[in-house]
């Protein structure tokens, strides 16, 4: 079928009930592109059809320097999906009742992500998936509107931005090279010695808590101290020159809004690549960086965090911990047990959103309440031993308690938002001003044990629905009978990840998830399957709302889900 087939036929349904708009289904060729109907909604006021377009890649005529990696291919997909969601956006407009009307790309935000809603071949071909509210007066199809819509206002859509010949030939060069160059930077992070980068140059404040833009007035650019300053080099825009965060503890310090939170923000948001005029564009961290906080109130299952919190009242084993209702500390101790189960290597971590008593045990406290009444080993105790066992570095911000000057490589003090090395500084008052205060790890940190994943637990269904999954606002997924929390996963960022972590556990329990792998296991062959073949595997439905995640992301909500998914801990 093609073009003219569409407009006849949406012409015949003029008037008609509104299910009749499933007769649709399928694929029509309008010469340039492919048009498929993939879902289409049985009313006007319920979820918007799902549709996709396809343009083959000498139609397209993207240069192939553009999509000549799988890096380059992302930025691509990235830049042409911007230019489609706000395209749309202008040309949508009310076409009568409910939905009618609109076209919507999932919008990606300040970070440069894969994403199911344009992906690119390594022919150049591109796959777009957006949704659109088709006609409709009441709950009568409205044909016209529907034609005029889908036949004209689109392919005037897919012209704009679909086709190398639409574009600003050097603003896309331009957003290609730059997520090329933060990927090379990463890449060179381990080489070096290095956890973490930040170019000079950089502007890392935000406008507000809920606009991840940059802030635009009187803005103080970073400029690394010369003690810490190291060059990087990439393939676009040469020799890039910043603070490297070496591997080991570093602590970074100062007054009380003087930048401190506003730096680890950015390095927890370097483990992403961020579009042109970002700010953070050469701002970039391990991948395998998580940031650790407390979090009251969150499930645990089978986790050892014995290597923080022992001998718990009542005899509770804390080898194997399962709550339901973690405290501030139990709940951090699981938080960078589970972080270390999925393979990190570093962990950023502010005072601020962590427990006290989690981090410090000061002398008075050890004096007032002896070690063996204390069941809580902090973190001050533990942070030398993750770096030298395990090779887990640690980037801490600290106002408040000195002792940690005790166990830091380096410390980065933030003065009017600017950086200094205070790392002499601190081990002279260190010497000077004696903690007294007595080491309470009495032995080794232990790897954590494998915890192995049943598939029953994976179950999502929801009275008579075999599947139910969804996100809501603020970080929460709805699993079947079951609600995933993710809201304090500070670096889960988009909707678009939420969705595609939870499509991740329904094809994990299905594919992979079989009660002898472990968590390990089944996320090395779940990425192993995105690496080869992309978010289209998630993707059941046609989805052009999932955007890439991280290993962490998912056993975040693995960890969450309060659902007997996880067995107890091998022990040995």
């Amino acid at each position: 079928m093609n073009c003219d087939d569409l407009r006849a036929s949406l012409l015949r349904l003029e008037g008609r009930g509104y299910p009749a708009y499933k007769d649709l289904r399928g694929r029509y060729d309008f010469g340039d592109f492919c048009l498929e109907l993939v879902r289409v909604q049985g009313d006007p006021f319920a979820g918007p059809s799902r549709l996709g377009v396809r343009v083959e890649g000498d139609v397209a005529g993207f240069p192939r320097a553009l999509y000549s990696s799988r890096v380059r291919r992302i930025a691509l997909g990235d830049y042409v999906a911007r230019r489609f969601a706000l395209l749309a956006q202008r040309c949508s407009r009310s076409r009568g009742s409910g939905k009618s009307g609109r076209l919507k790309m999932e919008r990606p935000g300040q970070q440069v992500l894969e994403q199911s809603a344009v992906m690119v071949g390594e022919d150049g071909t591109l796959e777009l998936r957006f949704t659109a509210g088709l006609p409709a007066r009441g709950r009568r199809i409205a044909g016209g509107e529907a034609e005029a819509m889908l036949c004209d206002d689109l392919s005037e859509l897919v012209a704009a931005t679909a086709y190398y010949e639409s574009q600003d030939a050097a603003e896309l060069e331009l957003h290609v090279q730059t997520v090329e160059d933060s990927c090379a930077l990463r890449d060179q992070l381990t080489e070096h010695g290095l956890v973490a980068f930040v170019a000079n140059g950089s502007v890392l404040p935000r406008e507000s808590g809920v606009d991840d833009r940059p802030l635009g007035d009187d803005v103080v650019e970073f400029v690394s101290p010369a003690s810490l300053e190291v060059e990087l080099t990439t393939p676009n825009a040469g020799v890039v020159r910043g603070m490297g965060l070496a591997t080991g503890v570093t602590l970074i310090t100062g007054g009380g809004y003087h930048g401190k939170s506003t730096l680890l923000r950015a390095l927890e948001d370097g483990v992403y690549d961020h579009l042109p005029g970002d700010g953070r564009e050469r701002v970039v961290a391990l991948g395998s960086a998580v940031k650790i906080r407390a979090e009251d109130g969150r499930s645990v299952a089978g986790v050892d965090i014995s290597p923080f919190i022992s001998d718990l009242p009542g005899g509770r084993c804390t080898r194997s911990f399962f709550t339901d209702n973690a405290s501030g500390s139990t709940s951090q101790a699981a938080n960078i047990i589970e972080a270390l189960e999925a393979g990190a290597r570093l962990l950023l971590i502010d005072e601020d959103s962590s427990a006290t008593n989690f981090m410090i045990r000061d002398r008075r406290m050890q004096e007032l309440v002896a070690k063996e009444h204390e069941p809580i080993t902090p973190f001050v105790d533990r942070v030398r031993q993750l770096c030298e066992q395990h090779a887990v570095s640690s980037v801490i911000v600290i106002g408040g308690s000195g002792d940690y000057l005790d166990v830091a490589d380096k410390v980065v003090g933030m003065r009017d938002y600017r950086a200094l090395d205070l790392t002499a500084e601190a081990r002279e008052v260190a010497a000077r001003f004696e903690s007294g205060r007595r080491f309470e790890a009495l032995n080794g940190f232990e790897a954590p044990a494998g915890r192995t994943l049943q598939r029953a637990g994976f179950d999502a269904s929801r009275g008579r629905k075999e599947v139910v999954v969804k996100v809501r606002d603020h970080g929460v997924i709805v699993f079947g009978e079951h609600e995933i929390d993710l809201s304090a996963v500070d670096q889960l960022l988009h909707p678009a990840q939420l969705r595609a972590v939870a499509e991740a556990m329904l094809h994990a329990g299905a594919c992979f998830a079989d009660g002898h792998r472990s968590l390990a296991e089944v996320m090395d062959l779940l990425f192993d399957e995105l690496d080869r073949e992309g978010l289209s595997v998630l993707a059941r439905n046609g989805e052009g709302d999932l955007a890439a995640f991280r290993r962490h992301d998912f056993a975040a909500a693995v960890n969450r889900l309060r659902a007997p998914v996880i067995k107890l801990a091998r022990q040995g």
